[in-house]
């Protein structure tokens, strides 16, 4: 069972939660895999990267949008989740 996390959405204060597929960290930097769903083999899934500073109380994560970094972080995701196909 995959850890269920909630994130509030800074310009809204809208909360969303989405379940933790894998995490990993690449040059110091923390990745996690996420999706909406746990049991939707076609929900979306996203590449978060944690962008907070070390004393932060609480981690902060943005989705990953440059392409070369998401292609690099998702082939990685790919590799550690052999059974999962990662479309962009």
């Amino acid at each position: 069972m995959a850890e269920k996390i909630s994130f509030v959405i800074e310009d809204t204060g809208e909360e969303v939660e989405f379940f933790v597929v894998e995490e990993t960290k690449i040059n110091g930097t923390n990745y996690i895999l996420v999706t909406e769903s746990e049991t939707d083999e076609e929900a979306d899934a996203y590449i978060l990267k944690d962008t907070s500073n070390p004393e932060d109380a609480e981690a902060v994560y943005e989705i990953v949008e440059d392409d070369t970094e998401l292609e690099s972080v998702s082939k990685i995701f790919s590799e550690i989740l052999d059974d999962i196909d990662i479309e962009k």
